[in-house]
């Protein structure tokens, strides 16, 4: 039987006011239906096993959202871009190290990219995430000594 539990007892005659007579087996038989154990059958002595009734499933009143609706309601932040400003005061090699010790997952052949857009156009977009995640990886990149800021992507 899946998802059942199935519970023997004997009960002794002078607990028992039912029809029950002398110490007999009451088979009861226990279904879990929503995390919760519930008695869905019980058998009277010696005629086999009982008939399960069917669950009930507890469905959730209108306008009101269950726990999993919740999680996929949760708001993600806006997209902001990190964006990296060309300088005149680091090299080439140390800006392509800073990017790949700063940024998440950035290969030695996208910070090159970046590094060389930069150079070029002298702005050049790094990463666009979330604002919290862009804020940190601004800070980074400043504590590192490159030239960095922020902004909203969908400008």
């Amino acid at each position: 039987m899946a998802g059942g539990l199935r519970l023997f007892l004997t009960v002794p005659p002078s607990t028992c006011c039912t029809a029950i007579h002398g110490t007999e087996k009451v088979q009861r038989v226990y279904s879990r239906v929503n995390g919760r154990y519930t008695i869905r059958a019980a058998t009277a002595p010696g005629q086999g096993g009982g008939v399960l009734d069917r669950p009930t499933i507890d469905k959730p009143t209108p306008g009101r959202e269950s726990e999993f609706d919740l999680k996929k309601k949760k708001k993600t932040s806006p997209p902001y871009r990190v964006m990296l400003h060309n300088d005149n005061f680091n090299k080439r090699e140390y800006v392509v190290q800073v990017l790949m010790k700063a940024i998440p997952g950035m290969t030695v052949d996208v910070a090159v990219n970046v590094m060389n857009e930069a150079h070029i156009n002298g702005l050049a977009v790094v990463i666009v995430c979330p604002q919290e995640d862009a804020e940190d990886y601004c800070m980074q990149l400043r504590t590192n000594g490159l030239l960095s800021s922020i902004e909203p992507a969908s400008c």
